[in-house]
């Protein structure tokens, strides 16, 4: 779907090395919104801050104003983000990402998307429900899904109830 105010806001592209910084207002914003359905993530850095390689991040737009980004875990790719700026929300840029995302999963030889995220928050495991992600249950993880389940709820993620997802590819 494009965006009539910004046309490019739906193509998707590998990040920049120059434009990792300026993802984290974007994913700021993003985690701004949690805030309405009582969720306040603890202090530390982002999770695109986290990184200083550009290949695990897909951007949409330019200037971006969305971008995904992607690990592997268990020999999946991991969706470890994806974060659409508020106002630019609801305009099909985060379908767009995640697809280019699966899409690329895909090309690589994976079997599947793996991601954690909030069970009941709308636009967390509900839309990537409707996006063909099921939820998987504890023994069906990994011993590297595992340990990242572990290391979220160390980190203080786990404010609201999560689950973790998989869509076969």
């Amino acid at each position: 779907m494009t965006d009539t105010h910004s046309p490019s806001s739906d193509e998707v592209r590998w990040a920049e090395p120059g434009e990792l910084a300026g993802l984290v207002a974007v994913e700021t914003a993003a985690d701004g919104m949690f805030a309405q359905v009582g969720i306040t993530f603890p202090a530390g850095t982002t999770m695109v801050e986290e990184t200083d390689d550009p290949s695990r991040v897909l951007v949409a737009g330019d200037p971006p104003v969305g971008f995904a980004m992607i690990g592997w875990v268990d020999g999946h790719v991991h969706l470890d983000q994806l974060a659409v700026r508020p106002d630019r929300g609801r305009r099909g840029v985060g379908s767009v990402l995640l697809e280019a995302v699966c899409d690329h999963a895909a090309s690589t030889g994976a079997a599947a998307v793996t991601l954690t995220t909030f069970r009941d928050v709308p636009w967390n495991a509900p839309w990537y429900a409707r996006r063909g992600f099921a939820v998987l249950g504890e023994e069906e993880w990994g011993p590297e899904l595992a340990a990242l389940v572990v290391h979220e709820r160390e980190l203080g993620i786990e404010l609201a109830p999560r689950v973790v997802m998989r869509r076969i590819l």
